[in-house]
């Protein structure tokens, strides 16, 4: 509610206080190359692949809105790790490419990715000359990997999870029945003085 509700030009008089405040500031560029903004910990960049996670289910590429994620790849045959079991097959990836050009920052293929192979990485300076040098192949993707923070810690003062919670009070009830039961077959007892009879 206004001090002055009856004042006519009350509003305006708040509106030029606002005005005088800021006109007397001196205003501030920060001046980007010379200094580098800060950035939140977790800032959607550019998307970081860490290859050994990826299977080629071809998830992220399905699901992509913009399709701007191109995979090739081949099958390769494993020998069996037995005498007798049969050859298996896995897809080997070839090519992972995303093209930032036409990629909207959604963050769905890395949503998608049920082996945690894509991640967001905060780096944000890959402007090029050339549109067609905004297609990065997995080598510049993997490199952006390393620059990924680490997950946040867990915090030690929240609760458990109820699943964890619960698991925990069924094995502490199985141990304290295995632990209150006798043994139905006890061994050998040994002799207090060592001797045998």
């Amino acid at each position: 509610m206004s001090p002055l509700p009856g004042f006519p030009g009350s509003g305006l008089a708040k509106g030029l206080a606002v005005t005088l405040r800021t006109m007397t500031k001196k205003s501030v560029t920060a001046q980007y190359p010379d200094t580098q903004p800060a950035l939140a910990p977790r800032t959607r960049g550019v998307i970081g692949l860490f290859e050994e996670n990826c299977t080629v289910c071809m998830l992220c590429a399905r699901e992509c809105p913009d399709w701007c994620i191109y995979i090739d790849s081949h099958k390769e045959t494993v020998p069996a790790a037995t005498p007798g079991g049969r050859d298996r097959s896995r897809n080997v990836l070839d090519r992972f490419a995303i093209d930032f050009s036409l990629c909207m920052y959604c963050g769905i293929c890395i949503e998608v990715c049920p082996f945690d192979a894509l991640f967001w990485s905060p780096e944000f300076e890959y402007a090029e000359t050339d549109i067609r040098e905004l297609t990065h192949e997995r080598d510049k993707l993997r490199e952006w990997m390393w620059t990924v923070p680490a997950p946040p810690a867990l915090d030690p003062a929240a609760e458990e999870p109820k699943e964890l919670a619960a698991a925990r009070k069924t094995a502490d009830k199985l141990a304290a029945q295995a632990a209150a039961r006798p043994d139905p077959h006890p061994g050998p007892q040994a002799d207090p003085k060592g001797e045998d009879s």
